[in-house]
């Protein structure tokens, strides 16, 4: 598997320093169990902070990444780990304590035409939004912006935007400056893990008009 897109550092350091919000932080520790690359990256974040207070071993930080990712750090995250390791599922990494590893088992609610959703609690005080996206294949999602950061993590299929295209593992990492219109894969549609911190911004009235019933 090629991950061409990850998150941006300044992400990254958040997640590493123990200060990005619940919902973003859950999609940050999905995507390092499917990537070494930013596993090294958040273990280099975490020493450098270790070192800077005076502390040689990083400090295990509760994240407050829902009940999937409570107590793991990046230090739990090797290469020996269970939870970064392929079992055959299409989900890895300690999100598996909380939604397993097959999407397919999944109870998914119809959002719309050919759009599914999986909507997964946060805790009492996090803000936000986290929940998985099912998209059928070529099916043309709604332009919308965001009026927050939102961060898209590619869990089966892939789908294309303005941005780019994005395969399994991939992460989208946009700001409030970003519009964009996903289009899923024509043959094999996808399946994304979202965390938003505010709702989307749509241009369509009638996703307007529903949005309140979707959450999204």
């Amino acid at each position: 598997m090629s991950i061409l897109h990850h998150p941006d550092d300044a992400t990254l350091m958040s997640y590493a320093a123990g200060s990005l919000p619940e919902a973003l932080s859950a999609v940050v520790v999905t995507h390092l169990a499917m990537c070494s690359r930013c596993r090294a990256v958040v273990a280099d974040m975490e020493m450098l902070g270790a070192v800077l207070i005076g502390d040689e071993t990083p400090a295990v930080m509760d994240r407050g990444v829902t009940r999937a990712a409570v107590g793991t750090s990046v230090a739990d995250l090797d290469d020996t780990d269970d939870y970064h390791r392929s079992s055959g599922g299409d989900i890895n990494g300690p999100i598996t304590r909380l939604l397993g590893e097959d999407l397919d088992d999944l109870h998914w609610k119809r959002l719309g035409f050919g759009v599914w959703h999986y909507p997964i609690s946060l805790s009492e005080t996090a803000g936000g939004d986290l929940r998985l996206l099912k998209v059928a294949p070529g099916q043309v999602m709604p332009e919308h912006g965001h009026g927050g950061s939102e961060l898209t993590l590619l869990l089966r299929g892939s789908y294309s935007d303005e941005v780019g295209t994005f395969q399994v593992g991939d992460v989208a990492d946009l700001d409030d400056e970003i519009e964009h219109t996903p289009i899923a894969h024509p043959t094999d549609g996808c399946i994304c893990l979202i965390a938003s911190e505010e709702r989307a911004r749509f241009k369509s009235l009638f996703a307007r008009i529903v949005q309140p019933l979707t959450g999204i």
